[in-house]
């Protein structure tokens, strides 16, 4: 009977537990889950575009490169041969002047 009565004297004693109010243990770290769920997307948002974005750039370079534009930007320039060099090459052909 004394244990009966220490049961029940427990029982109408709060104890130190902290108060449920509905929500339980998990929902105190919905915020922070909830963050890194954004974080996440944003991640993965940014991410795709950054792959769009080299995909750009790597046909650009390519189109670049087949088209035979120069590192600078220019073509390149044709010199000009003067009276002497083109006598000279007129020569090796075998015209004789």
């Amino acid at each position: 009977m004394d244990e009966e009565k220490t049961e029940e004297k427990n029982e109408d004693k709060p104890e130190d537990k902290p108060e449920d109010n509905g929500k339980g243990d998990k929902y105190e770290t919905t915020p922070i889950i909830e963050r890194a769920r954004e974080e996440r997307e944003k991640l993965e948002a940014a991410n795709t575009k950054k792959e769009e974005l080299l995909d750009r750039e790597e046909a650009i370079a390519a189109k670049k490169a087949l088209g035979g534009i120069t590192e600078a930007g220019k073509p390149p320039e044709e010199k000009k041969e003067t009276d002497a060099e083109y006598v000279e090459r007129m020569r090796k052909q075998g015209w004789k002047a």
